[in-house]
């Protein structure tokens, strides 16, 4: 049996909440931000991978602080006082729903010898079930906390939580859960 080697996504916190259901995802961000933000403490605290994937906002010149301002307002605001990239955090942006689909996610993952994906972020129901559909059919080992995940709608993030569990193989235990100790266990070995 592999070692498992995982790393932390956090798909499309870094958001601006400007479009339809914009209000209603950016309270349910912010409600599920405390609980991806202690993910990351561990992750940070045993020196493993945490890679923020966001959607670009037409800025492609892939600048974290040129994102963070252009969507920072008073909707966005709860989740920046708790979660933005740190120094050792790494960031790339996507042009699509997917966080694989035209980047460099599954190269870097690769170099990082990276065989378990933690997902979490928003929409549970686009972008994070897109990314582990993309994910399963490159072979990772997918866990989405169901608490560090969230759509505008209640049914729909329930649905994709099912089927990321029942298609993708997914275990969507909440991030509090002792299964994560299994996880989050050693540092990756130098590459």
């Amino acid at each position: 049996m592999n070692p498992i080697r995982p790393a932390l996504i956090i798909i499309d916190m870094i958001n601006n909440f400007d479009f339809t259901h914009g209000p209603i995802l950016a309270k349910k961000a912010s409600d599920i931000a405390r609980s991806i933000k202690n993910l990351k403490d561990q992750f940070n605290e045993k020196k493993l991978p945490v890679i923020f994937i966001n959607d670009h906002y037409n800025l492609w010149q892939a600048d974290l602080h040129k994102i963070i301002d252009l969507c920072r307002n008073e909707r966005s605001q709860p989740v920046f006082e708790l979660l933005l990239p740190e120094e050792n955090d790494l960031f790339l942006i996507k042009p699509k729903h997917s966080s694989f689909y035209g980047t460099a996610l599954n190269t870097l993952l690769h170099q990082l010898k990276v065989n378990t994906l933690i997902l979490t972020g928003i929409a549970g129901n686009i972008c994070v079930l897109f990314t582990a559909n993309d994910a399963y059919m490159r072979e990772y080992e997918l866990l989405v906390p169901k608490d560090c995940i969230a759509s505008a709608d209640d049914n729909d993030n329930q649905y994709a939580l099912t089927m990321m569990e029942n298609v993708l193989k997914a275990k969507i235990n909440p991030s509090t859960d002792e299964i994560y100790k299994h996880y989050i266990i050693y540092p990756l070995p130098p590459s």
